[in-house]
């Protein structure tokens, strides 16, 4: 596929045009003041993995609802002190996967905390939470369930068990609270821009290719999945788009990064049909904080800059600590 968004300059300048609710604040904060009405619970199971190299730790911390949400932390085999800490969120349809498959971030001294997504991880890479809320009818995946109002919305529970995961890796004596960074590509970009505008103390962040962003062009500009998941739900239920966008209006991106308080280090691919360039791009350019930065793979698609994007966090993220 050639390039099918916006040129460069103008990716550049755009803006989106999602309406910001006029209570967004006030939903997330009645959001997360009931989830801290359950305690965290977070509990940290070694596990024997035959790595040398590491240890890993099996998490389960209490999310959204006070429902158990699984992860793991692995931190370098020789710590003794409170380290640097990054958090992960992983992609759509996928899980935790093996403590083995997450070694990037404690093989360059830090701890590493991923967290697994609820009621995904049978699509690659296996999960172990369920998610045990149910939902009105909504269209196979998870883009259209309990989309008709924000309270029962999907991403609302896993937004939140985001900000969870980010207090349970900084409940561990081995992390270093005060230096949290927050990381993931495509829906974990996502979960990642959410989490920076509800953690007022992050260090850094760095999305890749971020999903859930500038869902008004997102679910008209693409019609691959998961986006295409909103057009199928409103194909069949027709005359309710406007009460479904008002709903994702409550967890697009961009909203999130109007109150990003952290740096930033983004990524886009121009070729990407799965998140768009120009969604990406609308989060960027309204993230709050000065110091950001995006890297632009000009050929590529949702795959983005790879090993070589890892790459340029490695660089990046150290110096934020």
């Amino acid at each position: 596929m050639a390039l099918f968004d916006l040129t460069l300059d103008q990716l550049r300048e755009y803006r989106s045009a999602s309406v910001e609710p006029s209570d967004f604040d006030v939903f997330w904060a009645k959001t997360l003041q009931e989830t801290r009405e359950h305690d965290l619970d977070a509990r940290f199971e070694p596990v024997e993995t035959g790595l040398r190299t590491v240890q890993v730790l099996d998490v389960t911390f209490a999310g959204f609802g006070g429902h158990p949400v699984k992860g793991w932390l692995t931190v370098p085999a020789a710590a003794d002190g409170p380290l640097p800490v990054v958090v992960e969120f992983v992609g759509y349809g996928g899980g935790r996967a093996l403590p083995h498959t997450h070694l990037l971030w404690a093989s360059a001294g830090f701890a590493h905390f991923v967290m697994d997504t609820r009621g995904q991880g049978s699509a690659w890479g296996g999960g172990d939470t369920p998610d045990p809320v149910g939902s009105a009818p909504s269209f196979p995946g998870f883009m259209t369930r309990g989309v008709e109002d924000p309270e029962t919305y999907y991403y609302r529970r896993l937004f939140t068990d985001g900000l969870r995961a980010v207090e349970a890796a900084r409940a561990h004596p081995l992390t270093d609270a005060s230096r949290t960074a927050a990381v993931g590509a495509s829906q974990g970009g996502g979960i990642t821009i959410a989490v920076g505008g509800l953690v007022p103390d992050l260090v850094a962040i760095a999305p890749d290719v971020p999903f859930l962003c500038d869902f008004p062009r997102a679910a008209t500009l693409t019609d691959r999945h998961p986006y295409r998941e909103i057009g199928s739900y409103l194909k069949t239920h027709r005359g309710r788009t406007e009460r479904v966008l008002r709903t994702l209006s409550y967890f697009d991106g961009v909203h999130f990064a109007a109150r990003g308080r952290a740096p930033a280090l983004f990524s886009a691919a121009l070729e990407d049909q799965t998140c768009p360039p120009s969604t990406v791009f609308a989060a960027f350019n309204a993230w709050a904080h000065e110091e950001k930065t995006i890297e632009v793979y000009d050929f590529n698609d949702h795959e983005g800059g790879g090993p070589h994007q890892e790459a340029v966090k490695l660089r990046w993220l150290p110096a934020r600590f």
